[in-house]
């Protein structure tokens, strides 16, 4: 093993372990956005905020909800904080139903 070599290691296992930490991440804001569709569904049917919650947290699992309710439309927001070494990183997701949509 040449020098070069094991000066250049750990700069391919950073920009390795950083790569594996934004698709974790991409993939923990497409269940968040799963999640608050879910939701909003939830609120829309008329359904309680915490069984909407209840049900954010079973597809999104440790993330916040907040609803917002404007007479015609009810919305979802759903926030959470990223996971592993990006855990600063705060995701956030938002949907919006039809209210009565039973």
């Amino acid at each position: 093993m040449t020098a070069e070599f094991a000066v250049a290691l750990p700069a391919i296992a950073l920009v390795l372990a950083a790569c594996l930490a934004s698709v974790q991440l991409v993939a923990q804001q497409v269940r968040l956005t799963d999640a608050a569709a879910d939701a909003a569904r939830a609120l829309g049917r008329g359904e309680s905020a915490g069984e909407a919650g209840a049900i954010a947290d079973r597809v999104a699992g440790g993330a916040e909800l907040s609803a917002a309710n404007d007479g015609q439309f009810v919305c979802a927001t759903l926030t959470a904080s990223g996971a592993g070494v990006l855990a600063v990183i705060e995701l956030r997701a938002e949907s919006c139903a039809v209210t009565g949509g039973r």
